[in-house]
């Protein structure tokens, strides 16, 4: 009997060394697949306070938390299983459908721009879009629904790549290394957001210290200097944002098109990159960098413009009436 249960013990420390193994190897590998998305998640940080901007005190982390939840839903619910089963049964329906996402985002950034620069005009295209929520009862509604359904695409975009980071393995694994990744990415993108969208409020309550102690003196200083730079920088990461959706949506379509035969545009602004790199002693791969986002976010920005018209005329009344079919089913439903 002895005999047996050491033998039971000298299995379950096996299982457990193997376990351990396991476990260390999925976060071995899910932090080298989140360094390979880490671009796409600096643009997801800079994208999400501009859908803050217009909200009370009150309101801000609520929102920042509906928003939240919904690009963890995104990841796990929609986007985990989705990647997994493109990856096997379809594989090469991942670029085009990537290829929709960018597009959007390049429509996306665009109208930001148009807005800038004819904002009549913008106005009466954006009042003639139908609303983006199929039942959304209050403008917090719509903006939520609006900052998850760009989420979706940017984290369509962190799932795509993590996926491709992973070497070949069983499908559990997979799974769980998606899964981990994308919950630690969402739990960083949006804790910075809320810091971000925050740090006005801890501003404001270091420079109501008490003037009495002379050690909060370079706090109250350091409270005002907040206050007074966070309309600016809010400003500048909603400009950094807009400019994101538009350099990365770019990117993914010229991306896209090299997997059809057409790699003539990518290849064009590499070796542009390259050659501007070369001319200049320092920075060399920064300015590759900047060359080769300023031509994917010139290509974005085309491409939104031209979806202006076709969202506003083609796609905005077919959204109109699959939600007004869609509420006709769920009304019959209800009944």
């Amino acid at each position: 009997m002895s005999v047996g249960l050491v033998a039971l013990f000298d299995d379950i420390a096996t299982l457990a060394k193997a376990a351990a193994a396991s476990i260390d190897d999925v976060a071995g590998q899910a932090a080298k697949a989140s360094t390979k998305a880490a671009g796409v998640v600096i643009d997801d940080t800079a994208v999400t306070p501009r859908y803050l901007t217009e909200f009370s005190p009150s309101r801000e982390l609520p929102v920042v938390g509906k928003i939240a939840l919904g690009s963890l839903k995104n990841k796990l619910l929609f986007l985990l299983p989705a990647a997994l089963a493109l990856s096997f049964l379809l594989p090469q329906a991942i670029t085009p459908l990537l290829m929709i996402g960018g597009a959007y985002l390049c429509y996306e950034g665009a109208e930001k721009v148009y807005e800038a620069l004819f904002p009549h005009d913008a106005h009466a295209h954006e009042a003639g879009l139908e609303t983006v929520a199929l039942d959304a009862r209050s403008f917090e509604d719509e903006k939520i629904a609006s900052a998850i359904k760009t989420d979706f695409i940017l984290s369509a975009e962190i799932m795509a790549i993590t996926l491709a980071a992973i070497p070949g393995g069983s499908i559990v694994n997979q799974a769980i290394i998606l899964a981990v990744v994308g919950t630690g990415i969402t739990a960083a993108v949006y804790g910075v957001v809320a810091l971000i969208v925050k740090a006005d409020d801890l501003g404001v309550a270091l420079a109501r210290l008490s003037p009495a102690s002379r050690a909060a003196a370079p706090l109250r200083a350091t409270g005002r200097a907040i206050v007074h730079a966070m309309p600016y920088l809010l400003g500048a990461l909603s400009t950094i944002g807009t400019a994101a959706m538009i350099w990365v949506g770019g990117g993914i379509i010229l991306h896209g098109l090299e997997a059809y035969g057409l790699g003539w545009p990518a290849h064009a602004l590499h070796d542009a990159g390259a050659a501007v790199a070369r001319a200049v002693p320092y920075g060399s791969a920064l300015i590759a960098w900047l060359v080769e986002a300023a031509g994917a976010g010139v290509a974005g920005l085309a491409i939104g413009l031209l979806a202006i018209p076709l969202t506003g005329r083609v796609l905005s009344p077919l959204w109109r009436q699959i939600k007004s079919l869609t509420r006709q089913v769920l009304l019959r439903n209800r009944a």
